[in-house]
């Protein structure tokens, strides 16, 4: 069956540094776009990263545009997110997804946590 599983999230400094990933399985991960997602505590969920299935087209939400890298490793099934220069409106639960317009997917991990606080 398809299963995304994320991993990496944590709890760091503001300004700090965390890598994401997400492990896919169950499709042909090569042919698909996929995306980022989050949703912050008491809030909805916000789209923040698309990668095309060759890895060669990536768009970022403005919120995170400058700071965070979406990148994919074809061979390894593995998606990932570099986030650097975090802010404390940074914290919330990062989903990995595919079949996804904006923040509305059809398949989504179980998501990872990230806390950004001094």
């Amino acid at each position: 069956q398809v299963q995304l599983v994320e991993s990496g999230g944590g709890l760091v400094q503001p300004g700090g540094s965390l890598r994401l990933s997400c492990a896919a399985s169950g499709f042909t991960f090569g042919s698909y776009q996929m995306t980022w997602v989050r949703q912050a505590p008491g809030k909805g969920l916000e789209w923040v990263s698309d990668i095309s299935s060759g890895g060669g087209f990536r768009s970022y939400a403005d919120s995170v545009k400058g700071r965070f890298t979406i990148s994919r490793d074809n061979a390894k099934n593995t998606l990932y997110l570099q986030m650097n220069k975090l802010k404390p409106e940074d914290t919330a639960v990062y989903f990995c997804a595919k079949d996804c317009h904006g923040s509305s997917c059809g398949v989504w991990g179980q998501g990872t946590l990230v806390t950004v606080s001094s």
